[in-house]
């Protein structure tokens, strides 16, 4: 049956699973999950794949590296609804939070060259005194973020002696900002805890260089990723097109659009 599939354009969830490395289980999970369009079945049962599915499941897999497992399946989830607005409003969010990315390095590496040599703080100008809750809202945070972050060492307030309330120094303010644009960053808690040391220590941007570096390089890498999902994509959706025009139904891409359930036709058992 596999060779006749194949030779016909339609393949076995083995046949699909195996060019992409993946087990059959895989990718019976992944058209459960609609990352993949309902498979035809055979008279006993047996799903029948095309190269719709072959380009929605490369689609997918190549917008994982740049995108995440999480948008990557709301795209194709989209996209087999044939929801095409909301393919690019998805895949433009997750560009935009890139570019925020960006800033958010750029904004930790100004701040860190805003310590000077042997210091433990920045400018003092930079920062103030202050309490939980206010340092919390500034930060766009819970007041229980910063409390785990006092409990992993990475801000130290002091304890008010009348009211007992946590107060924040401007050094103490500082470190809370430079915990905050690095947990954006993508590092763990366990890993900013060596660097909030260095920093309070030596001061400046050198003992964070290496890490700097690193982000860059990820977010470089994550760069090239996306130009890669979106090659895959537009492939997987000129692949949709000209399966419906082939089927001479016009193509209205819409939120409620039938194309995969043409595409495709419903499950039957």
């Amino acid at each position: 049956m596999g060779r006749n599939l194949q030779t016909s354009g339609k393949l076995r969830p083995v046949d699909l699973a195996r060019r992409h490395g993946l087990s059959t289980q895989a990718v019976r999970n992944y058209e459960e999950a609609g990352i993949l369009p309902t498979a035809e079945r055979t008279a006993s049962g047996y799903r029948v794949y095309t190269p719709l599915h072959e380009q929605a499941l490369a689609a997918f897999l190549a917008l994982v590296p740049g995108h995440g497992h999480a948008t990557a399946t709301a795209v194709m989830q989209a996209v087999n609804r044939d929801a095409v607005d909301e393919v690019f409003q998805l895949i433009d969010e997750s560009h935009a939070r890139t570019l925020n990315d960006r800033r958010t390095l750029r904004a930790v590496e100004d701040a860190l060259r805003g310590l000077t040599a042997g210091s433990a703080a920045a400018d003092p100008a930079d920062f103030r005194q202050t309490f939980i809750g206010p340092l919390a809202q500034e930060l766009g945070i819970r007041p229980a973020t910063l409390r785990k972050w006092e409990d992993a060492g990475l801000v130290r307030p002091r304890r008010d002696p009348v009211t007992g309330y946590r107060v924040y120094d401007p050094a103490d303010v500082r470190d809370a900002h430079l915990v905050h644009q690095l947990r954006r960053g993508g590092y763990l808690l366990e890993q900013i805890a060596p660097l909030i040391t260095q920093v309070r220590t030596a001061g400046g941007l050198e003992p964070l260089e290496g890490a700097l570096r690193d982000w860059h390089g990820r977010l470089s890498d994550r760069g090239r990723a996306m130009l890669r999902g979106a090659a895959a994509l537009d492939a997987c959706l000129r692949e949709r097109k000209q399966r419906l025009q082939a089927s001479g139904q016009p193509f209205t891409p819409s939120a409620s659009s039938n194309i995969g359930r043409e595409a495709c036709s419903s499950r039957s058992q």
